[in-house]
């Protein structure tokens, strides 16, 4: 297929653009930067130059293309930031959306876990509240081009998509206990964080354009909940700090998500796509220097 990619230089998308071009695939990845345009190239992918602002740049690649996976966002966790983000988002999903209404092409975004199940261990089969977050309503507009021919799906990702180069939270936390001299865990540090490695995560949006049926949820976590406390005492020996239970205002903006108990199953993604993940756990990375090397 001839797949279009929002975020393809990205994190989660550079791995996914090797995913899919070692499949046989063909990527036209968007690209904001010059930067992002060189690093496509070299990948062997090609270069569609836009950013998600662009509306009928994002409405004619769509059109151009096989199928479309949305992994693009405009990551900014100020107040003003979260808004302008959903703005966008919601903006380029309606747009990517239409674009391929009565195509039965495939339509593949990026979600999250996070909440989706407070009090359990949440499974493929929970669908969030549209009125809790906008990417949830996102997530929800999304599955609905099911019913308008298209061949939608949405992948919900780990809070930590993990690996050497990742500076997402699992980074951040290295730097809090960097600038405190301490690895810190909320609590009794037994709240558990799913987390999935990159190559596992890259993996399964492959699939998922491969294989998902229309308006179908998948989950992309490898383990279903590593201990804050494990979390911890891995960034400690890497650090070589020491490791306590601290406050949760030691997380800074963090904090909200840190201390949340949230395990997550990918079974029915595991069993119903052939799905297996086989790079190494988060615990596996952190003693390995991935985040400290």
């Amino acid at each position: 297929m001839r797949i279009f990619v929002t975020g393809a230089s990205g994190w989660i998308g550079s791995a996914t653009t090797a995913e899919l071009l070692k499949a046989g695939h063909q990527v036209v990845g968007l690209a904001r930067s010059d930067e992002s345009a060189a690093k496509l190239e070299a990948a062997g992918a090609e270069v569609r130059r836009g950013d998600l602002d662009d509306l009928d740049g994002l409405r004619s690649a769509a059109t151009e293309a096989d199928g479309v996976i949305h992994l693009g966002y405009k990551h900014d966790f100020s107040p003003a930031g979260i808004a302008e983000g959903a703005r966008a988002d919601t903006a380029a999903i309606t747009t990517l959306g239409d674009a391929l209404v009565g195509t039965g092409k495939p339509f593949v975004i990026a979600s999250g876990v996070v909440g989706l199940a407070p009090g359990r261990t949440a499974t493929e089969q929970d669908q969030p509240n549209p009125a809790a977050h906008p990417r949830s309503a996102n997530a929800a507009a999304t599955l609905a081009y099911a019913d308008r021919g298209v061949r939608s799906a949405v992948v919900r990702f780990a809070p930590t998509v993990h690996g050497r180069g990742d500076y997402g939270f699992m980074a951040f936390l290295v730097d809090i206990a960097r600038r405190n001299g301490v690895s810190g865990y909320p609590g009794d540090g037994s709240n558990r964080w799913p987390a999935v490695h990159v190559s596992d995560a890259a993996a399964l949006v492959r699939l998922v354009v491969e294989q998902a049926p229309a308006g179908t949820s998948w989950h992309a976590i490898a383990e279903e909940g590593v201990t804050s406390r494990e979390i911890a005492e891995a960034i400690g020996r890497a650090l070589d700090l020491p490791v306590k239970s601290v406050p949760v205002e030691h997380f800074e903006w963090l904090a909200m998500f840190f201390a949340m108990d949230a395990p997550v199953s990918s079974e029915y993604t595991q069993h119903t796509l052939g799905w297996k993940p086989t790079g190494p756990g988060l615990v596996a990375d952190l003693d390995a220097g991935a985040y400290t090397g």
